[in-house]
């Protein structure tokens, strides 16, 4: 659940945030710029953060705004600054106006401490959001409405403010990660995957908080290049009609940025958080490399036409999150006897290449047939179909399916062992939400208007209710755990 703002949380917010910023400017070695509070047109020229300033900026938002704006800190650093974490959302609204579950964003910066504009654009993205809904801008509102914001701006607070790439450990964090950790040739990866308090606050608010991420982007500085997974083989990913379709989009329509699999178009990289985001988390990821000049705290510097459209390149990938996943819906389904002929399409564009039919006899059965079953299955909270069916193959004929992004697919189910005939019952459709084994499943009820019975069979089947609605997302992805922070 979301905090409930109090304005005595407020106050006290502030005194403790002068506490630590004068312990902060006592330890660190670079100088402080000024808070950012009152600062020009972010499309003009940026303030680049000290941990000091930045606390004071994230805290000024929190006081300021929240109706939107969650703060607070998700871990610490080595030595001991906090790991502030915004979520941003019209709070307003527990759903999208659809009633259907907000999409999720989570973003995070300053992994390398030296990489400051990676940082400052992480920070851009928040003040665009928080700035924009203050306005009243109506695309901003727009997404609000729809979609959860999740940023961390500043992980390597420590290397931030001594400048340089590795932490206090001298640890290079995005070599820290639990994916093939210490596997290509790099550098100061850590004694072991997750040795440090930074890498392992992040993967924990991942599981825990953003488990069904819908996109997350890791903000870097180096080259002018936007790379994809993977960062350990030359490979396409799973997900490559989704990637190569964000690419062209915004290579024809917002910026000439490269966009490319990390190993090709930067080098081989192994233990990155992008690279655990997909192949761990299931998440579409992108690192974002900025540019390739680095900045010093305490100046002041035009932004770049560069950083500008950059923006521009996420908020595009923001406000199109939606479309980051399959998205099936099932046009129609003709129960024959034993046998059910579907016709699904995908709005999404990315591919599944796991989809089936589950059938429960009843709205309070408390068990489900699967194609090809003589016997039904027992719901359970952490439902995989792999995991209860080790005979289950989605590659055999009757038993389930695959769907190309942005296509559709008729196929016909076997269902001759479960009582489908009787006219009643209800059909969920369940299936992953992107082609990377790592990817999460889904279970939605299938409309009734599209589901009927061959002639001389019982009625059409009856709409599903709400409660098993609830249990087929129950079973699938979320298992109980939502993207809103529980402090």
């Amino acid at each position: 659940m979301i905090v409930a703002y109090d304005p005595f949380i407020g106050a006290m917010r502030r005194l403790v945030t002068a506490l630590v910023v004068a312990s902060v400017l006592a330890v660190s070695a670079a100088p402080a710029a000024t808070a950012q509070i009152g600062q020009p047109d972010i499309i003009q020229e940026h303030w680049y953060h000290s941990y000091a300033t930045l606390t004071l900026d994230l805290n000024a938002w929190a006081d300021d705004y929240p109706e939107i704006v969650n703060m607070f800190t998700i871990g610490q650093t080595e030595l001991g600054r906090e790991l502030w974490m915004l979520q941003i959302s019209d709070w307003s609204q527990e759903t999208r106006p659809d009633g259907a579950a907000k999409e999720v964003v989570y973003i995070d910066g300053g992994h390398h401490g030296n990489e400051h504009l990676g940082t400052e654009l992480a920070f851009l993205v928040a003040e665009y959001h928080i700035e924009g809904w203050a306005n009243g801008d109506q695309e901003v509102l727009d997404v609000l409405a729809t979609t959860e914001l999740h940023v961390l701006i500043m992980l390597n607070a420590d290397g931030n403010d001594f400048d340089t790439r590795w932490n206090v450990n001298q640890v290079d964090l995005n070599r820290n990660y639990d994916h093939y950790w210490n596997t290509c040739p790099t550098t100061q990866p850590g004694s072991s995957a997750f040795s440090e308090s930074e890498t392992l606050a992040n993967s924990i608010y991942m599981n825990e908080v953003v488990p069904h991420a819908d996109l997350y982007i890791t903000m870097h500085t180096g080259v002018w290049i936007m790379l994809y997974p993977w960062g350990k083989w030359p490979e396409q990913p799973s997900d490559w009609e989704m990637y190569h379709h964000i690419r062209d989009e915004v290579n024809s329509n917002i910026s000439e940025i490269p966009i490319r699999n990390a190993n090709q178009g930067l080098y081989p990289n192994c233990g990155t958080s992008r690279d655990y985001g997909y192949g761990v988390m299931g998440y579409p990821t992108f690192t974002f490399e900025t540019d390739d000049e680095q900045f010093l705290l305490g100046t002041v510097e035009a932004l770049s036409e560069r950083l500008g459209e950059e923006l521009d390149v996420m908020n595009y990938l923001i406000e199109n999150v939606w479309y980051w996943r399959a998205r099936l819906v099932v046009d129609s389904l003709e129960i024959d006897g034993g046998k059910v002929h579907l016709s699904v399409s995908n709005f999404g564009h990315a591919s599944t290449s796991n989809a089936t039919l589950l059938y429960f006899e009843d709205e309070d059965s408390l068990e489900f047939w699967l194609p090809g079953s003589d016997e039904p299955t027992e719901v359970t909270g952490a439902m995989d179909i792999q995991e209860i069916e080790s005979d289950f193959n989605f590659s055999t004929p009757g038993y389930g399916f695959a769907v190309n992004a942005t296509n559709s697919t008729v196929t016909t189910l076997d269902f001759t062992g479960a009582p489908i005939s009787s006219g009643e019952g209800i059909w969920v459709l369940y299936y992953q939400k992107r082609a990377v084994d790592s990817s999460m499943w889904v279970g939605e009820a299938v409309n009734e208007s599209a589901v009927e019975l061959k002639a001389g069979e019982s009625s059409m089947l009856p709409a599903p209710s709400m409660l098993l609605v609830f249990l087929a997302f129950a079973l699938a992805t979320i298992n109980g755990r939502n993207g809103k922070s529980e402090d």
